[in-house]
């Protein structure tokens, strides 16, 4: 999460800048504001994959139940 609103303060700061800066500059601000939520997306998204030495524990339908309040 503190990788995503990382990622999306820069790109607003970079709207910010491509509002101040001209030139070659500006275009890169619009860049960044443009490519950095697909990017951020993507950090978000990254999900590390299963330990396969933890193994998977099956779950009790009652302790299911009580656990979720049902």
């Amino acid at each position: 999460m503190y990788q995503y609103l990382a990622t999306m303060g820069l790109r607003t700061a970079c709207f910010i800048g491509a509002y101040f800066f001209d030139g070659w500059l500006r275009w890169v601000c619009v860049a960044l504001a443009v490519v950095l939520p697909y990017i951020a997306v993507v950090i978000v998204n990254a999900v590390r994959p299963p330990d396969p030495a933890e193994g998977i524990t099956p779950v009790d339908s009652r302790q299911h139940r009580l656990e979720s309040g049902r």
